[in-house]
């Protein structure tokens, strides 16, 4: 589960946020599984869509993380879950994408070694209200 400022997030919406204001993340991963997975670092990728086949991550002009983008995660037991939180701060407005990244570091493979949080949040950054 995504919830971004609050909001979950899937294909169909659009979360607004201001230019200016930390935008707080959570990222919940829920092992569905009947066996422990992990350990895994969780990473989120900001970038923006240029609907012609090109993604721009270089975006440190544009947005910040408060704290760090990438988490650890030890270990998911069966039915449980971890939540991880982080803010992101939108300099300027726009429509951005976030990708949040799973890379696994055990030996034992019970997931891919890297897959993706598909489809990606979208996010639009407006200017503040005055």
């Amino acid at each position: 589960d995504i919830l971004v400022d609050g909001k979950v997030c899937d294909c169909d919406i659009v979360v607004t946020c201001q230019v200016g204001d930390p935008v707080p993340l959570q990222v919940k991963l829920t092992n569905w599984s009947k066996h422990s997975v992990g350990p895994f670092a969780l990473t989120m990728m900001p970038y923006q869509d240029y609907q012609n086949g090109v993604h721009n991550y270089d975006l440190q002009d544009a947005i910040t993380f408060v704290g760090s983008n990438t988490f650890y995660i030890d270990t998911v037991k069966p039915s449980k879950n971890s939540v991880y939180f982080g803010s992101l701060l939108f300099l300027y407005t726009g429509d951005f994408y976030l990708n949040i990244k799973f890379h696994e570091d055990n030996c034992s493979r019970d997931l891919p070694l890297s897959w993706l949080c598909l489809p990606s949040v979208h996010i639009r950054a407006t200017e503040p209200v005055a």
